[in-house]
């Protein structure tokens, strides 16, 4: 392989991961989203 291409599978894994991670944070903001809207908004009614 030249220097090249391993600069290319290089970047390549780390948009992979890149992706990934943010499929985890989307994941699991949907899934705490509800939760932490109604703890905000009970304390908001609490004050």
């Amino acid at each position: 392989m030249t220097g090249q291409n391993k600069k290319g599978q290089g970047m390549v894994e780390y948009a992979l991961i890149l992706v990934l991670v943010a499929f985890v944070i989307i994941v699991a903001i949907a899934a705490l989203g509800p939760g932490v809207g109604n703890l905000y908004m009970s304390v908001v009614n609490s004050l």
